[in-house]
């Protein structure tokens, strides 16, 4: 593929994805360079419905190659909560995606006072990711990735974005937002989903 645009106004998703999909099209913009595409609510009743309806909103806009990613936090001991909803869970009710780091901090502060007084050993989670890419009206790839792990009781690191900084990854000791981009690239649950759709594409070929 010449270009793949990403369907997302979220930066901290383009930036990573953009290193994940590299060489899988020659150029990987984001809707910072098509500022003029609107993206429709995340209102589906799956990831997969809302990264769909992305890509498909952006495809059909602009037609070329689109990326819809759609993914969210599942932390047991909240009933899988806020999944889907992890994006505005602070608002208590869809919509669309992140714009602002405050935004992540209220978010985090929610799901950290729904956890106070849950031990460690019942703050079992994961990440989990959809990513559609949609090419023509019915030449369409899907791919899921997760990430398993635990919560934190307070905010590490300062990188990463939404809520990285209370999330460690099975087998880590660091949270996402503590790790290096080229550890948190093969660890998280967007780097599993880019590996099973750069191999869903390979088998295209």
């Amino acid at each position: 593929m010449d270009l793949i645009v990403l369907a997302t106004h979220n930066q901290g998703k383009a930036r990573e994805l953009s290193v994940l999909l590299q060489g899988m099209a020659s150029r990987v913009e984001s809707l910072r360079d098509h500022a003029g595409v609107t993206l429709p609510p995340e209102t589906g009743s799956s990831y997969a419905e809302n990264a769909l309806a992305k890509a498909r909103e952006v495809y059909s806009t602009l037609g070329v190659p689109a990326l819809g990613d759609d993914s969210g936090l599942e932390i047991d001991a909240l009933g899988g909560a806020p999944g889907l909803h992890s994006a505005r869970y602070a608002a208590g009710g869809v919509g669309g995606e992140t714009h602002a780091n405050a935004a992540d901090r209220e978010n985090i502060d929610r799901v950290l006072g729904e956890l106070a007084g849950i031990p460690p050993e019942r703050r079992t989670a994961r990440f989990r990711c959809v990513l559609a890419l949609v090419r023509g009206p019915q030449d369409i790839v899907t791919a899921e990735g997760l990430c398993e792990g635990r919560i934190l009781d307070a905010s590490r690191g300062a990188g990463g974005f939404g809520y990285d900084p209370i999330f460690v990854p099975d087998r880590e000791i660091r949270t996402f937002a503590e790790l290096p981009d080229e550890v948190k690239n093969v660890l998280s649950h967007r780097a599993r989903a880019s590996a099973i759709l750069r191999l869903a594409l390979a088998g295209d070929r």
